[in-house]
């Protein structure tokens, strides 16, 4: 098997998702009515129920952007920003192909403390500044999706948000350089001697917990500026731009600044951290808690531990080979698996009186820019959970201690944050507290009885601490930048998450005399408090080296110790401050009409088929609500050395997605006549129409997925006079149909498969209004993947099977037994069994020098069965074999490679012998 060099090349310049976190293709319902401003460069597009915040925004843009993209001496810049305000994620991101920016007005519930489309416009616009940087504000016609591509294989990804992450701390009060709970993995790594190699920093682990290329991207960026200025990264891109063809051509760059290339300055950048952190720890005065759960050997976290009456712990727990769930640890240790949960923004979930609440993310079927946080509960005396809210936009929720009353934050569309009261048995809102200033809400509680609240509010002033009583409301905490989280009621006062001596750590106040004082002295840090039935000890996260485990310590407040935090970016000066004197203008707006600009014509890119025998080129758009996609181009097909023009046009907006092609193609074919073979070679004209809708939801850790699709297609024939007078010259209007269905378990990120899940899919086409052809062909395909002997192990079983004839004898169209394509046939495809036992058994993070950094390594062993009850019994398989692949990362490139092999032994009456094929893939 051919390793297909050139595709990968060509592919590596044309895919447009190389940045996974930047791209997204998803739709707002129709009924969303956009509204646009124009100003200063910029197109806001955005709800009309975002109104005051596009002002805002506007204003904010333009006032700002020269400053964030000033270091890269980008002043000025053209980009449309879209607001979405359907779904409920926290996100930002910018991308090319086509050029644009989304912001998720949605804040997190644990933010930073400064307001969240402020900090959302800084990083992203210095993303714009970046590409702009790399790239220019326009260039030759229709550049976009190579300058992406281009822009994923030159820079490393730590570098881009790194830089993004410094100019949002250095421009602000806040930011997450200024967080130690966000750098937190990486110092505790650190200080526990573990000194990742630079490839698994960068790209993570499947055993271990590794600083991310946000964290290690922030401090390398930081110290490269304190080291050689902050002109440094405007001098990098620079040199990228002038010498953009060289293998790992940033690491070059960089060794010509700074005589070192990313690994060496990854290995000083260790070795200064380390020496800081260890000065740090000397000054802090920290106790060694025994952990109460389980030690494991790959990255584990049990989050949120509660003392249950019975003695046991209940937590969340998530690990590198499970999937989030509600555990309980009894004193000996022993764990108990609950239920598993769905999709969760953050850990999160509530107790009271055998009752527990927490939040989970619905998905809209269709559009996938839409989703809702619903409110689900479990009761321990009937055992059961349930669904108690639906397409809602609730967050956080939380119990009073004796679960009688419960409290959420609620966003609405308009981006308008309130804290409400539900009534535990409908879900229904029974009472929703003033937010005049519409401060962001985060994490709110309630005492025992319910008739306290205190929550966190944030606003661009910072953080606040507030109490609410039935005599009045007043804040506790004013205005810190102190990561305040997640208030807890205990005896009189009031336990909460900050960092006030440089590490997170669990504090308490006296709403009466307003003192703080510190209830834990975690090494690393230190997080979610509870208490138990006497309040005299506390429960609590203590971070460590595998993730979050729980530990427990008596209550003994003591004085808050000095703040020995390190911070590594720019100190920022009142005139550094970047939202200071924003304006207040208001501007004309006017409706925004999708349909009005469904063509945006952005790339010329080339393209390639798997065994590039087919190339080409396309002029490609895309609009910016992801509604309308339209394509032109030719390709040259090599093996007929003729050239192809196609088109195809796809309208997304609606509930069905309408696909519409043409294609005017080269064909070749045999065909018998008078007993002789023939040769015939043709155009033909292919127009095809294909309706399908896609839908999908979720419902706490399932998966569910249906696609119904129908089509048909017309071909008219263009054959010279002989063949003409032989050959059929048109196909009218074959009918095609797809229906399937999938189901599966939330995997966790050890799994190559999944463990429970079930997929059918029945597909059918005939020749209703044709009159000189026959036919019909029906194909099942089914999946069927059970767990298997031990973790992230999957049994598939896959039956499928076709009845054609007519005009569709010859065609299959269902999967194959391993080597099918290398073995002769003896009779037609009737059926086939698949079954294949994967499993992951190396983890070995090995980085091979600067070549590749080598994930895993996994094994199938399969037997095939082909034509069940015509040909082969089940005691004969046709293929069997072993398969041996690996993930990794090529060349320091963010895609993952999947690398393998795969020896296929087949049954000893086709006297053929073994097959040995190389694998090659990858995905981003």
């Amino acid at each position: 098997m051919k390793i297909r060099l050139l595709q990968t090349f060509i592919l590596s310049f044309t895919f447009s998702s190389v940045f996974p976190q930047f791209f997204d293709e998803s739709q707002s319902p129709l009924s969303v009515k956009w509204r646009q401003i124009e100003y200063s460069g910029f197109k806001i597009i955005y709800p009309s129920e975002l109104e005051k915040d596009a002002q805002r925004m506007a204003n904010t843009f333009a006032h700002t952007y020269p400053t964030v993209g000033k270091s890269l001496k980008e002043y000025h810049t053209i980009i449309p920003i879209l607001l979405q305000n359907q779904g409920t994620s926290s996100n930002g991101f910018v991308q090319l192909a086509p050029k644009k920016s989304q912001l998720y007005t949605i804040y997190p519930q644990q933010f930073d403390s400064q307001d969240w489309l402020n900090n959302l416009t800084v990083h992203e616009l210095r993303h714009v500044a970046q590409f702009n940087k790399l790239t220019g504000k326009s260039g030759f016609p229709f550049p976009e999706e190579i300058y992406f591509g281009y822009i994923g294989a030159s820079t490393p990804l730590w570098f881009l948000e790194g830089d993004a992450v410094s100019t949002e701390t250095a421009l602000t009060y806040s930011g997450r350089g200024r967080q130690p709970n966000w750098i937190m993995p990486f110092r505790t790594s650190l200080l526990e001697g573990k000194k990742f190699a630079y490839s698994k920093a960068y790209f993570g682990s499947e055993k271990d917990i590794t600083p991310g290329y946000y964290q290690l991207g922030y401090l390398m960026n930081s110290l490269l500026q304190k080291e050689y200025g902050t002109d440094i990264g405007n001098q990098l891109l620079s040199d990228l731009n002038k010498r953009p063809f060289r293998l790992y051509p940033f690491s070059q760059s960089l060794k010509k600044f700074t005589g070192k290339n990313t690994k060496n300055y990854y290995l000083q950048t260790l070795e200064s951290l380390t020496q800081d952190w260890i000065n740090q720890a000397k000054k802090n005065r920290s106790i060694d808690y025994v952990s109460l759960n389980k030690k494991t050997s790959y990255a584990t976290h049990f989050y949120l531990p509660t003392q249950l009456p019975n003695q046991n712990i209940l937590v969340i727990k998530q690990s590198k080979s499970e999937t989030p769930g509600f555990v309980t640890i009894s004193p000996d240790q022993k764990e108990k698996i609950l239920f598993k949960i769905g999709y969760q923004e953050q850990p999160w979930y509530s107790y009271g009186n055998n009752k527990i609440v927490w939040d989970e993310r619905r998905e809209d079927p269709r559009y996938k820019q839409r989703s809702y946080n619903v409110i689900c509960t479990y009761d321990f005396e009937t055992g059961k959970k349930r669904q108690l809210t639906h397409k809602t936009r609730l967050f956080a929720p939380s119990l009073s201690g004796d679960g009688k009353k419960l409290i959420a934050v609620k966003i609405d569309l308009s981006n308008q944050h309130n804290l409400v009261l539900l009534d535990l048995e409908t879900g229904k809102i029974i009472d929703s507290l003033p937010n005049p200033k519409n401060y962001q809400l985060q994490t709110p509680a309630l005492n025992l009885d319910g008739s306290q609240i205190s929550w966190i509010s944030v606003s661009e002033e910072g953080k606040s601490l507030w109490l609410r009583n039935e005599q009045k409301t007043e804040v506790l905490i004013s205005n810190t930048r102190q990561q305040l989280s997640r208030p807890i009621f205990f005896n009189d006062r009031i336990a909460f998450n900050a960092h006030y001596s440089g590490i997170d750590n669990v504090y308490e106040i006296d709403p009466a005399s307003k003192k703080i004082s510190a209830l834990t002295a975690s090494k690393y840090g230190a997080f979610n408090a509870s208490f138990t039935d006497s309040g005299k000890t506390l429960l609590f996260n203590d971070y460590k080296l595998m993730g979050h485990e729980v530990a427990k310590t008596n209550i003994t407040p003591t004085e808050i110790q000095e703040n020995s935090f390190v911070y590594y970016g720019q100190e920022t000066q009142k005139e550094d401050y970047v939202f200071a004197n924003v304006p207040d203008s208001t501007f004309s707006s006017k409706p925004y009409s999708p349909l009005k600009h469904m063509f945006n014509f952005h790339s010329i890119s080339p393209t390639a088929d798997d065994a590039v025998e087919r190339v080409g080129l396309q002029l490609k758009s895309d609009d910016l609500l992801n509604t309308t996609s339209f394509y032109a181009g030719v390709t040259y097909e090599s093996s007929l050395r003729r050239v192809e023009y196609n088109a195809g046009f796809k309208y997304k907006a609606l509930y069905p997605v309408i696909n519409l092609g043409y294609r005017n193609r080269p064909r070749l074919a045999y065909y018998r006549f008078q007993n002789a073979i023939r040769q015939a070679q043709w155009r033909e004209d292919y127009i095809s129409l294909t309706t399908s809708l896609p839908l999908s939801f979720n419902s706490f850790n399932h998966n569910f997925s249906f696609i119904t699709e129908a089509g048909t297609y017309y071909v008219n024939r263009h054959f010279n006079a002989v063949d003409a007078s032989r050959l059929i010259s048109t196909i009218e209007f074959p009918l095609t149909y797809r229906f399937g269905f999938t189901h599966q378990i939330r995997s966790a990120e050890r799994d190559i498969a999944p463990k429970w899940a079930q997929a059918i899919e029945l597909k059918y086409q005939h020749l209703p209004f044709e009159q000189n052809l026959t036919g019909k062909l029906f194909a099942l395909e089914s999946y069927l993947y059970f767990p298997g002997l031990a973790k992230n192990h999957t049994l598939l079983a896959s039956f499928n099977y076709q009845q054609n004839n007519g005009t569709f004898r010859a065609v299959n169209d269902i999967p194959v037994v391993y080597g099918y394509n290398q073995i002769a046939a003896t009779s037609l495809l009737k059926n086939t069994l698949l079954l294949n036992y994967r499993f992951p058994f190396l983890f070995p993070d090995l980085e091979i020098g600067p070549f590749a950094y080598v994930r895993n390594v996994r094994a199938t062993l399969f037997s095939h069965y082909e034509n069940i009850g015509h040909q082969n019994n089940l005691a004969q398989p046709k293929t069997f074999g072993l398969e041996l692949r690996s993930d990794m990362n090529l060349l320091r490139y963010q895609p993952i490679a999947d690398v393998g092999a795969r020896l296929i032994f087949v049954n000893k009456n086709y006297n053929q012998n073994p097959i040995f094929e190389l694998l090659f893939n990858y995905y981003f």
